[in-house]
């Protein structure tokens, strides 16, 4: 079998292209990273890199000729959690528009415009997507669920929470899957029962298995125009009706609350460390402890803000240092320098506490040691990588799954 060809939008330093060619079934052959409102590109630089300048695309993603991106079997991408409300209809148009700036318009661009649009989406999100915006949960994936229905695909989901599966970070992500009408793909979900194929038959069950909660499923349908949706969706109701686990076809939503079902090897925090390879930088003085203690530990006390307005403030305390014998916590973009935080990683070592090395920020999303090393790019902007990126772990294994499933 030949490899597929995939184009990677919102590319970062490049985890779904590391996912994707670790399993040996696809070939990358045009990737796009922007990083708006910054003059220095250092994500794209770091791209370039690692896999090279070629058919690589430095471009804000909303002004690239869609005509210009080469055909593709998939396409995939972590696109920015954002608002995806409808801003209008124009004339002349294909369709709706949604607002200026929010990529996942870029996305249905590419998918309207192109007269042989790729077969099969992989996308990634934060988990919240599935209950934003608060005054309408969910309706920001059901604006998502139908235009891709416009479009006509299918699309599968599944929130999965990376360390669940052995791997070593407490990353929770939604991964959906798209597959047009034309492929198999789409019809043998079409003839399948629902619950069957997100619980056993389907793509990501496949590489992730799982086990359904005592949560009954339910059933509902997406059937108005985008507008309508944008509008009017789950208005004044307190929950999502989408569950972290579903399928959605033909106007139909199928969703069921799933748990993690895995007995395999797992990966924690201290398997992953550097240990006698770090660098004083990145120990904390002792002085420097109380500060660290305080705002890592619980807390209840009267805080004034900046108007003289006064409020009771708590916040529970967290594991300090971090435990060595768990998955690590989820790492965030401010998980760089040395200034105390509540958020950053710290751990225990025989020469006293200290912050995580951008290597072992970069093990724990799965990324090759010192993928990130560049000259000109800072330990703080490497860590920022980290959080913004995705476990390559994750990538892989579903990317195996739908190589698999299309070969069929």
């Amino acid at each position: 079998m030949s490899k597929l060809k995939a184009i990677e939008l919102f590319a970062g330093v490049g985890g779904f292209r590391l996912g994707l060619e670790k399993t040996g079934q696809y070939e990358v052959v045009w990737s796009n990273q922007w990083e708006p409102s910054t003059k220095a590109q250092h994500a794209s630089l770091v791209y370039e890199a690692n896999f090279g300048k070629e058919n690589h695309s430095n471009q804000d993603i909303a002004e690239v000729e869609t005509q210009t991106i080469p055909d593709a079997d998939l396409l995939v991408g972590g696109f920015p959690c954002q608002d995806y409300s409808v801003a209008t209809t124009l004339q002349n148009s294909k369709g709706l528009i949604g607002k200026k700036g929010v990529l996942w318009w870029s996305i249905h661009k590419i998918l309207s415009e192109k007269k042989n649009p790729p077969k099969y989406l992989f996308l990634e999100n934060v988990d919240r997507l599935l209950k934003s915006p608060s005054a309408q949960r969910g309706r920001d994936f059901a604006i998502m669920l139908k235009s891709l229905d416009d479009l006509g695909y299918a699309v599968e989901w599944r929130v999965i929470n990376a360390a669940e599966y052995g791997m070593p970070q407490r990353r929770r992500r939604i991964f959906f899957l798209g597959y047009h009408k034309s492929t198999p793909l789409y019809k043998a979900l079409k003839k399948s029962d629902s619950a069957n194929w997100v619980l056993s038959e389907g793509t990501i069950a496949s590489a992730f298995p799982v086990q359904q909660t005592t949560q009954k499923p339910t059933s509902f349908e997406i059937k108005d125009d985008l507008v309508h949706i944008s509008e009017n969706f789950n208005r004044g109701e307190k929950l999502s009706p989408f569950q972290n686990t579903g399928v959605f076809i033909n106007g139909k939503v199928f969703t069921v609350k799933t748990q993690a079902s895995y007995d395999g090897n797992r990966t924690v925090l201290g398997d992953i460390l550097q240990n006698g390879e770090v660098t004083p930088e990145f120990f904390i003085p002792e002085e420097d402890y109380p500060k660290w203690e305080y705002l890592k530990g619980a807390k209840k006390e009267v805080r004034t803000a900046k108007t003289g307005f006064t409020y009771n403030y708590s916040e529970g305390g967290m594991v300090f240092p971090d435990a060595l014998d768990n998955a690590s916590r989820t790492i965030i973009t401010g998980e760089g320098g040395k200034s105390p935080s509540r958020f950053k990683h710290v751990v225990q070592t025989a020469k006293g506490l200290r912050r995580l090395t951008p290597v072992e920020l970069e093990r724990l999303n799965m990324f090759p040691d010192n993928h990130t090393l560049l000259e000109g790019i800072s330990d703080t902007k490497r860590a920022f990588f980290m959080g913004n990126a995705l476990v390559v772990g994750v990538v892989e294994k579903i990317a195996e799954a739908l190589a698999a499933k299309i070969e069929v």
